[in-house]
């Protein structure tokens, strides 16, 4: 028995003790463990890059909100502001909404944002606050952006909560009193 299998293996003999081909293997193992984690790191990278910048586009235009720079600006002119603002943020005119509404002192209640970023194949969409408030009120600015991962079947992008099939949100507030005019 042991002739047979001697005989059958022989052919191979000297393949099974090569060492040439140590690199490849290493590298089938290694190579796509680097590459999700590079994706990962770069998908988290892109993730915080947009969100730095709907907070400081939010924040540049809660403060001209602030100070009075417009004249009754409507929704449309600050979400173009907001785009104009954030940079990076692919699509943001389609993509972005927000609610501007005015924050009751006495019982500190607030109108909930998590109906703003909604999902995008209903038909219906949730009507959106948008009161520019008298001076001295406390006005509360909402915004979400959907956008989508750079990576979506990869590590980051696989995970991060979805709001329809193919965009997670990205959300900021920011609050500001109605300076007098």
């Amino acid at each position: 028995m042991s002739g047979r299998t001697g005989s059958i293996l022989r052919p191979w003999r000297g393949r099974l003790h090569r060492e040439d081909g140590n690199a490849t293997i290493e590298f089938v193992i290694l190579f796509p463990i680097f590459m999700v984690l590079f994706m990962n790191a770069f998908e988290i990278g892109l993730l915080m890059v947009r969100q730095v910048m709907l907070d400081r586009a939010t924040d540049i235009v809660v403060r001209a909100l602030r100070i009075g720079e417009w004249d009754d600006p409507t929704y449309d002119e600050v979400k173009t502001n907001i785009c104009n603002e954030a940079l990076i943020l692919p699509n943001c005119n389609e993509n972005l909404r927000l609610n501007l509404s005015a924050v009751d002192e006495s019982s500190w209640t607030i109108t909930p944002g998590a109906s703003l970023c909604v999902d995008k194949t209903a038909t219906i969409q949730p009507a959106v606050t948008f009161e520019l408030g008298v001076q001295h009120e406390m006005m509360l600015v909402q915004v979400c952006a959907l956008q989508e991962p750079f990576f979506p079947l990869t590590g980051l992008g696989l995970r991060l909560p979805r709001v329809d099939d193919d965009h997670y949100a990205l959300m900021t507030q920011s609050a500001f009193v109605n300076e007098p005019g």
